[in-house]
């Protein structure tokens, strides 16, 4: 039996373990990579933590699970399938481990890329299709590529793939960017950079790999043949392992305010799998604050 269990290892449980670990908690932090860090560690290039600098995404991610593990952290690899509300606790069940209990839980497990839906694209991932520019952006070094997507990311993976690729089209359904002006300034300074507004991929084609797509913009559908497509077009709350609680949820993100306390007594939401206005690095490690805060204020701390 832990005080508590933080489940994630991004920045929201990790910043979780830091508090947890200075305030003495017994806890431990359940990761299902690997490694941890979570969605960060994919991002070519932070340069918004306040103190950071600009720094890789990975290395961010190693710092945040560096410094934990320094301050006493255990993390413990595998993912977590399941919770049960015991009433003096909560059991996670874990796949392929023995379940783990704990009086508090910290729901840090935050969001995955959302899949675009269309033909080719489940049958070709892996296979050209790609949801990490950062992760696979070497295989296309040379090749013609293609981003979907207006926010932060697909600018960032685009940046990212412009300095690998022979070429790189960034399409994307509205007229304008979501992402911050500056990075789509430069982006627009790419030499080998095509932007194009209004379009939508309807369709990846190729036996095997990818060979070329279907767009749809202002001046009609055409075929474009490209060696790699990368999606950025959002992202889904991972939470499904809480599906056996009573808990309220808001458009399947968790519903909790700034004190990250859900509707469910002693469990608590932090991170990107909380509703909230911003989803940032900065916001989520705020969150793990205020959740082992809160946390601990349950536990009678």
């Amino acid at each position: 039996m832990k005080e508590l269990a933080i489940v994630g290892g991004g920045p929201a449980g990790l910043s979780a373990a830091i508090y947890a670990a200075r305030a003495g908690l017994d806890f431990i932090v359940l990761e299902r990579d690997g490694f941890g860090g979570g969605q960060i560690t994919s991002s070519h290039e932070v340069e918004n933590y306040p103190g950071a600098g600009r720094k890789s995404g990975f290395d961010l991610g190693q710092a945040f699970r560096d410094q934990a593990v320094e301050l006493g952290a255990e993390i413990a690899y595998g993912a977590v399938t399941g919770i049960k509300d015991l009433g003096d606790c909560k059991e996670l069940a874990l796949d392929g481990g023995e379940p783990v209990r704990a009086r508090a839980v910290i729901a840090a497990t935050g969001a995955s890329p959302r899949k675009l839906g269309v033909p080719g694209e489940r049958e070709l991932t892996g296979a050209g299709v790609s949801y990490c520019a950062t992760c696979d952006g070497a295989f296309f070094r040379g090749k013609s590529t293609l981003v979907i997507g207006g926010g932060d990311t697909a600018v960032e993976d685009a940046l990212f793939l412009s300095a690998l690729c022979k070429d790189v089209t960034v399409a994307l359904r509205r007229d304008v960017f979501r992402a911050a002006r500056r990075r789509t300034d430069l982006l627009s300074a790419k030499e080998n950079v095509t932007i194009l507004y209004r379009t939508e991929l309807t369709e990846i084609r190729g036996e095997g790999r990818v060979r070329s797509v279907v767009l749809s913009g202002p001046e009609g559908t055409a075929e474009r043949p490209v060696d790699g497509v990368f999606l950025a077009v959002g992202v889904e709350p991972a939470g499904g392992w809480l599906a056996g609680l009573p808990l309220a949820l808001d458009g399947g993100y968790v519903a909790a305010g700034e004190d990250c306390r859900t509707s469910v007594p002693g469990l608590f939401a932090a991170g990107d799998l909380r509703k909230k206005p911003l989803r940032q690095v900065v916001t989520a490690a705020a969150d793990g604050a205020n959740a082992v805060t809160s946390a601990m204020e349950y536990l009678g701390r």
